[in-house]
């Protein structure tokens, strides 16, 4: 079998309906330079910065919501979950960044020329709802973290979130690096925090061993399930699957096939590494949960303000509850400034609209705000805190439409050459595809019959 041929472009390309694709996120495509030859470690530090990118969607203030009441509700029962889901997704982004080095094309692009036009706006509909779920649960925890440190009402903290716009755009327009060193700045102060906040949490850490083994009564109870599928939705963002495919395309790499073996190489060092941080931010989250809130009774606690007031008497440190809403703030802006990136690789990837980045975000902000909004004025607080939870629900409901393309194109000889999967990654892809889709049907039929 043949594998990729160098188009005009110098892009791989296979068995496409288009074989000259786009550039994906063109203004800032191949800008930064990988240097050929020399130490590893210099082309690995080239590659520094996607993988952090993606990381943040696996620490945002959706993680926080079903980390907390996890760890409040159910002890350290559901940090196997975390372990799963998190082994999963350095699975599923290694697969996306090969993707889109090796065919020059981002996940949506490879969707819209390889599908139907009826599936691909099908697919295109369901990234949608998942970036707006994402943004969604990314607005309120920013909101619930001004009201935490400002005293800012909850309906002025979900407007100014629409702000951060600016960020994005002033960024960019410096360079792409610079948006790298704010998020792997951002994603630095969370761990130290989180790291405070062990250390102050004082866990039983023979518990958490134990609860990194996964238990059968999380698929036999309801509860304990919800959560799970909204932890598995809030890890593993279907969106992230779309932002590596296409940043990793910034990296200015060479096109032969030693040149792209080497790339993927790298790739899947940055972002496992990236990720194995990400595990350690969200596991602390809930081990601190588990240690403060579950231990001294306090099952109930699933709101980020409870666990804010509750945290400081509890662990018998000041500063322990304002170190909290900093790195949930923290959280939030990190969240938003790739949601943006997100958003804009998607819509001009599945139907080709090419809008100014600051109105494709204020599009999909607004769409994340109006939920909202209408939340904290129908429920207060309490309806923020429900809809954040579910947002990551639905983020796992659309995964499967994310996964099943990504693994279907990457074990396509076709289009991939010889970097197509093996024989054992197809059968790990299909059958994490499989169990993913089986979860959330169950998971549906079991709301139905609760309803």
């Amino acid at each position: 079998m043949e594998g990729p041929v160098e188009s005009d472009q110098g892009t791989p390309t296979g068995n496409w309906r288009s074989d000259a694709p786009i550039a994906s996120l063109p203004e800032v495509f191949r800008t930064i330079a990988v240097p050929k030859g020399g130490p590893a470690w210099r082309r690995l530090f080239a590659f520094i910065g996607p993988g952090y990118l993606i990381a943040v969607g696996y620490m945002d203030p959706g993680n926080w919501a079903t980390d907390i009441e996890g760890g409040a509700r159910f002890s350290y029962l559901l940090l196997s979950v975390i372990v799963m889901s998190s082994l999963l997704a350095m699975f599923l982004q290694a697969l996306s960044a090969k993707l889109g080095i090796v065919t020059g094309r981002d996940l949506a692009q490879a969707c819209r020329d390889a599908y139907p036009k009826p599936v691909s706006v099908a697919l295109w509909v369901s990234a949608e709802i998942a970036i707006v779920a994402c943004d969604l649960a990314e607005v309120i925890g920013a909101a619930i973290a001004l009201n935490l440190l400002f005293g800012i009402p909850y309906w002025a903290g979900v407007a100014l979130t629409g702000l951060d716009v600016l960020i994005v755009l002033g960024l960019q327009s410096k360079g792409f690096r610079w948006l790298e060193i704010l998020v792997i700045t951002l994603i630095a102060t969370m761990m130290v925090i989180f790291g405070i906040e062990v250390f102050f949490a004082k866990p039983d850490w023979h518990a958490v061993l134990v609860g990194m083994v996964p238990s059968p009564s999380i698929l036999t109870n309801f509860d304990k399930l919800y959560l799970a599928l909204g932890i598995l939705g809030a890890t593993v963002m279907p969106h992230n699957l779309y932002l590596h495919s296409s940043i990793i395309q910034t990296r200015k790499y060479g096109r032969s096939r030693e040149e792209l073996k080497d790339t993927i190489k790298m790739a899947t060092i940055d972002s496992t590494v990236a990720l194995c941080l990400a595990f350690l931010v969200n596991a602390a989250i809930l081990i601190v949960a588990a240690a403060v809130f579950f231990k001294a009774g306090h099952h109930e606690v699933a709101k980020m303000k409870d666990a804010y007031r509750l945290i400081s008497p509890l662990v018998g440190a000041s500063i322990a509850a304002p170190l909290f809403a900093i790195a949930l703030l923290a959280s939030g802006q990190n969240s938003t400034l790739t949601g943006t990136l997100a958003g804009q690789i998607v819509m001009e990837g599945f139907v080709s609209i090419r809008l100014k980045p600051w109105l494709r975000r204020m599009i999909s902000r607004v769409l994340a705000l109006l939920p909202a909004l209408w939340a904290v004025w129908k429920y207060g607080e309490n309806g923020l805190e429900s809809l954040m939870l579910f947002s990551q629900v639905v983020l796992s409901a659309q995964l499967s439409f994310a996964v099943v393309p990504l693994i279907q194109f990457t074990s396509d000889k076709d289009k991939m050459g010889e970097f197509a999967n093996s024989k054992l990654t197809r059968a790990i892809g299909w059958s994490m595809a499989f169990v993913i889709a089986a979860l959330n049907t169950y998971l549906v039929y079991a709301m139905i019959q609760r309803a």
